[in-house]
């Protein structure tokens, strides 16, 4: 078997973390003699850095990563693929949802010749409203990744270290590891994994949070707003063309014109709505040209520590 490395972005997990230790070291050692764990602090404000530093005393194959302030999910698991040192990434969340057993079926199906393998959940309990925005995320995520295999992304995910070497240079503050895979291969799979209820603490992930995080996702990946708005354009274009041909058509007919302020105000509103909208899709496009020329990173390293 491969070796592989083990990154698991924690945030504010100190009641989690052991428990998470003890279920996937053994589940490791099962398949390889050859692994390491890199958890990445994104910027916890609770006891978790210091549980991080207590297993790196007591294993050497943990390896700890601190960013300097909480910079998202994303960038904090980007960071650990770029601290990898094996074949095989293995990524996992750090609220234990992810069961360590489930690892080899992702790496067997690996083995039979894909580049990426996502660990799909049976079954996922969540409320209507949450439900809704993870389909706008998936929908989202096809129009950025541009395939089926947009509706099975996880975190729970196992690829070929070869492949970050299409997004190395990859500098930005806005970070979707799906979609930069997608950069080096088109050659994905999934295979169905247990989905463990969350114990230890609620998700990070709100309604809002979710919801921007799909626009965040369209906007950075995707020209479909802008084509939406040329759309948009193109289509009041034409009913503006349909309302002056009824216009010279009634004035050409009946020799009269249409009367009333109303009806001109309800047009004018029309046509001022869609250029606002179509202007609004371009300055959030702006926003991510300017973030890039500020040459923002996507995170910020505050200390390492491991034994190696």
């Amino acid at each position: 078997m491969s070796s592989i490395s083990v990154v698991i972005p924690v945030y504010n997990a100190d009641l989690s973390l052991e428990n998470l230790y003890l279920k996937l070291i053994p589940a490791m050692e099962a398949i390889t003699k050859s692994f390491e764990v890199i958890m990445v602090d994104d910027g916890s404000r609770d006891g978790s850095w210091e549980i991080i530093m207590q297993l790196i005393d007591r294993d050497s194959r943990v390896r700890g990563i601190r960013l300097s302030r909480n910079y998202g999910q994303h960038n904090a698991v980007l960071c650990g693929i770029r601290a990898a040192s094996f074949d095989i990434i293995v990524t996992m969340d750090d609220d234990l949802q992810n069961p360590a057993t489930e690892i080899h079926l992702m790496l067997d199906k690996l083995a039979e010749g894909y580049d990426v393998v996502y660990g799909v959940p049976q079954r996922v309990e969540h409320g209507l409203l949450r439900s809704l925005a993870s389909k706008l995320t998936k929908m989202a995520l096809k129009s950025a990744m541009g395939m089926e295999t947009a509706r099975d992304v996880s975190p729970f995910r196992a690829f070929r270290t070869k492949l970050r070497e299409g997004f190395k240079n990859y500098n930005s503050p806005f970070v979707f590891i799906d979609v930069l895979l997608t950069w080096t291969t088109s050659n994905f799979a999934s295979v169905k994994v247990r989905h463990e209820p969350r114990r230890a603490k609620q998700s990070n992930y709100t309604l809002s949070m979710l919801i921007r995080h799909a626009i965040n996702l369209i906007t950075g990946f995707s020209i479909i707003p802008l084509q939406i708005a040329s759309l948009i354009g193109f289509i009041f274009t034409l009913f503006g063309f349909g309302i002056l041909g009824w216009v010279l058509g009634r004035y050409f007919i009946t020799g009269t014109s249409i009367p009333g302020f109303p009806f001109l105000a309800s047009i004018i509103t029309i046509f001022s709505g869609a250029q606002l909208f179509t202007l609004g899709i371009f300055g959030e496009y702006l926003a991510r040209i300017h973030f890039r020329t500020m040459d923002r990173p996507p995170y910020v390293v505050g200390q390492v520590i491991d034994k190696t």
